[in-house]
């Protein structure tokens, strides 16, 4: 398992155990997580990734292990004396106030003075393009701009670390795209350390600069996008970090992406490649791409992705019945391991 970078760590984990009637939650678990990173904790329900996140919150106590902000053990801390700030997927805003009353709070509760409090909040409603909505309230907002305004509330506070638990589950497809930018372009323009929980794959690759892979209270692998994608260690990140083909060769086995096959016409001779005759058993048209599951000639079953790069008015070139031939480069296939 891959850990940390050559920077010293901001926040570390070392030994960190959590069991919930029996069962571990999460178990000897060791993180390091750089100063500036965008960190994401990626991995389906129950594995552990929010109790994770709600550990280095405060609102949950470890059974075993360490905590360390920039070296100082938190174990123990309560959660207002960590210097970090959690935003929630349901916004928790207050309706009654407005949204500038809304980002100050928190500062008038920790006794900045008034004016001081108003300017910071103004500031951090700008950094989150809402700075000409101070005096609305939460019901006049869309989805979008009420996440915007619990992560003004949030890095108002100027914390080392910001911690986000799903927080953008609620919103439809085209703004939770939208949303991810600015997420990711937000934390560049504060610096500030993000750590993110998500179970959705494609948000983990698109806003992270290192993701950990969390399955049944352990890490499996912490990487860059890049690296969980192209180079998985093993058969559960592969499979969970985009779609893959396990394949086995010679007793060992491998993960070869869909888009890294060609289907071939079944005649063809490609040289110094991998080919193996199969049939098409279903199409999947998906806009920009189109997804094909085959049944090969040696009992296997592989799924295809080609990119839609034809002209608009050609029909597609293969439908269910199709015979064709799946070929792939040698270096394709990534060993995983045993």
């Amino acid at each position: 398992m891959q850990q940390g970078n050559e920077q010293a760590p901001l926040i570390r984990l070392s030994g960190v155990r959590k069991v919930f009637g029996g069962t571990a939650a999460i178990e000897s678990l060791d993180l390091a997580i750089a100063p500036g990173e965008f960190f994401t904790f990626l991995g389906p329900s129950g594995s552990g990734k929010t109790t994770t996140l709600r550990i280095i919150a405060g609102f949950e106590q470890p059974d075993s292990g360490r905590i360390e902000l920039d070296g100082q053990d938190l174990s123990r801390l309560p959660p207002h004396r960590r210097d970090v700030n959690t935003v929630f997927q349901d916004y928790a805003l207050f309706p009654h106030l407005t949204l500038l009353e809304n980002v100050a709070y928190g500062l008038r509760a920790k006794k900045i003075p008034s004016q001081e409090a108003l300017q910071r909040a103004e500031q951090a409603l700008a950094s989150v393009q809402l700075g000409d909505f101070g005096a609305r309230r939460p019901g006049q907002l869309s989805g979008g701009q009420r996440q915007r305004v619990a992560l003004a509330r949030a890095i108002v506070n100027r914390p080392r670390v910001l911690l986000l638990d799903e927080p953008l589950g609620a919103l439809d497809l085209k703004l939770r795209h939208q949303m991810q930018v600015e997420l990711k372009a937000l934390q560049q323009q504060t610096g500030i350390t993000f750590i993110y929980v998500t179970h959705d794959q494609d948000e983990a690759l698109t806003m992270s600069d290192r993701i950990a892979v969390f399955n049944h209270g352990r890490v499996e692998q912490v990487a860059s996008p890049w690296t969980l994608y192209e180079q998985p260690q093993t058969a559960f990140v592969a499979g969970f970090v985009g779609i893959t083909n396990i394949i086995e060769h010679h007793g060992a086995r491998f993960a070869l992406r869909p888009e890294k096959i060609r289907l071939l016409s079944p005649d063809a001779r490609p040289e110094g490649q991998e080919a193996i005759p199969a049939t098409v058993k279903a199409v999947s048209y998906l806009g920009m791409s189109t997804r094909f599951l085959l049944h090969c000639a040696d009992g296997r079953t592989l799924t295809v992705v080609e990119q839609n790069i034809a002209h608009r008015a050609e029909a597609p070139r293969l439908t269910q019945g199709s015979a064709v031939l799946a070929a792939w480069s040698a270096e394709a296939p990534w060993p995983l391991a045993a």
